[in-house]
């Protein structure tokens, strides 16, 4: 059997993932992505609950521009995890196997990530 010789390709900035990759890996990163910002969150929830000057010093932080940035990232995070998850486990089960319904859900999954994130930010402001 002669070896066909291909070509590679290795540009990572122009290959297109479909969707369902795409949705796969930010569901890695996002997953550790929460367990590396854990720390802090603890620690602002620990100084929240000391005294109400830590209170009001974790609303203050929260309140800061970078803060309210951090805030939204960090909402975008859970939400996005929660939701691909959620996708996950279905199709554990068998729902949405399909090319057509994979990318759907997927779809599904990161739209209903950003808006939440974006409801939870406006409630919590």
């Amino acid at each position: 059997m002669a070896s066909v010789v291909r070509p590679i390709f290795l540009d990572l900035r122009r290959i297109r993932l479909p969707v369902n990759a795409l949705v796969s890996i930010l569901h890695r990163v996002t997953g550790v992505l929460l367990i590396v910002s854990m720390p802090l969150v603890l620690w602002l929830f620990a100084v929240s609950l000391a005294d109400p000057e830590g209170f009001e010093r974790a609303v203050g932080i929260l309140r800061h521009p970078l803060g309210l940035l951090l805030l939204l990232g960090w909402f975008w995070l859970l939400a996005h995890h929660f939701f691909v998850g959620l996708r996950f486990l279905l199709l554990e089960f068998g729902v949405g196997e399909t090319r057509e319904a994979s990318r759907a859900t997927a779809w599904w999954a990161l739209g209903a990530g950003l808006v939440t994130a974006l409801l939870l930010w406006v409630l919590f402001l």
